[in-house]
């Protein structure tokens, strides 16, 4: 076979002919502003790559199932196990919904194990489930060694090896104190557990990781991606060196870590972040000098993000979760849990575990993405971001390391400081809609009602927080949606639903668009928006808003013709509506048209979620 290249016989074109090109477009605008994406983790995204980018990539020419892992662990394909996390009131429940979910596709499964006591209850658990044949997670529980030996004693009373379970326990002694605010029985005491079910799990169940690292609480809090990576592996770190002060082997302590990530939206920084987790964690584990390189190939669990989920407009929630998803399986995920739609205020009914469980089916049985190891290879743009996202969590893992290590870090709240930074520059960008939660900040169903679908309890982990003083400050869960739902639900739950009159006027194209624009910004309040085609006169329009006896009007024309109406319609109009509303922002007429008695300008820097609290307050909503 030849190897020559196709097309050799066209010349090669330059990055500066691809520049100069590019500038020429441009006209002189900033090419930085225009076209560089300044990210949230700390680093720029250009808006190309070429290979020689690549040119400075280490790891490259290293294959899959080689240090350092990024290309990931397997060799012939990219599979993955379907997780499905149940959430039941009983163990009954629990039951039903793990053998529906075996049946239907699932190949894992992640119990709570709160309620489980006996061995009766394991078996009520496992009835009719056979637990070799499946990869079984166990979270949530106040006793994990209680559970363990009952069930590994279950086990053995239904005549399984042992050996050949496969699956995880979710102890993680700093993941539990940064979501309490303290550690479980007091830090010494928690790592003094994590060193027993390590002990206990090697003479029980060999094949099971106990110990889990849960990068996903630093996402949930807000975090940016590089910094759910570089806490993830100083957690890790911290708990490898103080499992091995306490005597045991390097190589023990890592085979039994399982890493635990969030995946958000932002598709292609996520694909990077896997990538990245694996090369850093097999650099780290590599200077313990394990003898072998199972120490260095991380075990990674993908779940879906909580932090952009929204309950207005929750099938948006399924596109979220299959890019998420989709993100997990390129990335090269070892396990994969799909959250259902709705997860945001309900718990899932049969519909909503379904769909999650049957997105995986699809990207598995119908776009084959088990089939191709790391998919994403050779990409200039995913294997830079890879680079980029390495680099920066590396620097930021020093950071830690400098302040003495995970543990100290957290006392000192850096960790917290850092993360709640990171929130509130997220926070502001939803509020002023730099960042789009659809159908929340932006393109809401106006005829959407959610109050009466939300549970009285918001599902939440079974771990409950206790009265236990508090060591550390802890991280604050949410997500992004939030301060905007409460806007919409105080709404739905007014005696009266504002009403918002736009009066158009004027130039066709501008006052369609600054209506359209009115009609989003108040419609993500939950406000009863009445659009009109346009009026030949501001008196015209002024007659139909006093007849709709709105709480709001809205004028909506070019800033030439504001000029001409302006005036009769405030004059016409104060005192008669709670507020008059201007759509843009004319400059120069900004002081006139106050004196006139506009109260607001709404415009696309407007902080959209001030300013509807203020209107909320106005109205007294």
């Amino acid at each position: 076979m030849s190897d020559n290249k196709l097309f050799t016989e066209f010349p090669p074109v330059s990055t500066e002919k691809w520049e100069e090109v590019i500038n020429k477009d441009l006209k002189g605008a900033d090419y930085d502003k225009k076209l560089v994406w300044h990210t949230i983790e700390g680093f720029n995204v250009k808006p190309y790559y070429r290979a020689e980018d690549l040119d400075n990539l280490e790891y490259l020419n290293t294959n899959p199932a080689e240090a350092p892992f990024v290309r990931g662990k397997n060799v012939d394909n990219n599979e993955w196990l379907i997780r499905q996390d149940v959430q039941a009131d009983t163990l009954e429940q629990a039951n039903a919904q793990a053998l529906d979910a075996l049946r239907r596709g699932a190949t894992a499964l992640g119990f709570c194990t709160a309620k489980v006591q006996s061995i009766d209850d394991m078996r009520t658990l496992f009835k009719d489930i056979y637990p070799e044949a499946v990869h079984i997670n166990f979270t949530c529980g106040k006793n994990p060694m209680q559970v363990m030996q009952l069930f590994a004693d279950y086990l053995k009373e239904r005549g399984c090896d042992t050996a050949k379970m496969r699956g995880s326990f979710n102890c993680d002694p700093y993941g539990f104190a940064l979501m309490h605010g303290h550690y479980k029985g007091g830090e010494e005491a928690a790592l003094e557990e994590a060193r027993q079910l390590v002990l206990k799990g090697a003479e029980l169940l060999p094949g099971m990781r106990v110990l889990t690292v849960n990068g996903r609480h630093f996402h949930n809090a807000g975090s940016g991606i590089v910094q759910e990576l570089a806490f993830t592996l100083s957690s890790a770190t911290a708990l490898m060196t103080a499992l091995t002060d306490k005597g045991l082997p390097a190589k023990q302590v890592a085979c039994n870590l399982n890493f635990c990530f969030a995946t958000g939206s932002n598709y292609f920084m996520e694909i990077a972040k896997l990538r990245a987790a694996r090369l850093l964690w097999s650099k780290i584990a590599e200077q313990y000098n394990t003898g072998c390189d199972c120490s260095q190939k991380v075990f990674i669990h993908c779940t879906g993000s909580t932090w952009n989920k929204s309950v207005y407009d929750p099938y948006v929630n399924m596109l979220r979760t299959t890019t998420e998803t989709m993100s997990a399986a390129i990335g090269g995920a070892d396990s994969i849990s799909t959250p259902p739609f709705d997860a945001a205020y309900r718990k899932a009914d049969d519909f909503g575990q379904r769909i999650a469980r049957n997105q995986q089916l699809l990207l598995k049985e119908e776009s084959y993405m088990d089939k191709i190891v790391d998919p994403s290879a050779g990409s200039y743009y995913i294997e830079n971001l890879t680079d980029s996202i390495a680099h920066h969590a590396w620097q930021l893992f020093l950071q830690v390391e400098q302040l003495g290590g995970f543990a100290e870090a957290i006392k000192q709240g850096f960790v917290q400081d850092e993360i709640e930074r990171t929130a509130t520059r997220r926070d502001n960008d939803i509020a002023t809609r730099r960042t789009t939660i659809l159908g929340t900040n932006q393109y809401p169903n106006l005829q959407e009602c959610m109050a009466a679908n939300i549970a009285a309890d918001e599902p939440r982990c079974c771990c409950k927080a206790d009265d236990t003083p508090q060591e550390l400050r802890p991280l604050h869960m949410y997500r992004g949606a939030e301060a905007f739902e409460r806007l919409r639900l105080a709404t739905e739950h007014a005696a009266h639903r504002p009403k918002v009159f736009l009066l158009t006027y004027g130039n066709l194209a501008m006052r369609k668009a600054r209506a359209g624009f009115a009609t989003n910004f108040f419609g993500v309040a939950g406000y009863e928006i009445i659009d009109n085609p346009g009026f030949a006169s501001a008196a015209e329009g002024v007659e139909a808003a006093l007849k709709a006896n709105p709480d709001i009007v809205v004028m909506c024309s070019s800033d030439d013709e504001y000029a001409e109406i302006a005036q009769e319609i405030c004059t016409s109009l104060k005192g008669k509506v709670k507020s008059i509303v201007l759509a843009g922002y004319p400059k120069g007429m900004v002081e006139t048209y106050k004196q006139y008695g506009v109260d607001e300008f709404i415009h696309v820097k407007t902080n959209a979620l001030e300013s509807l609290t203020k209107f909320q307050q106005l109205l007294g909503v």
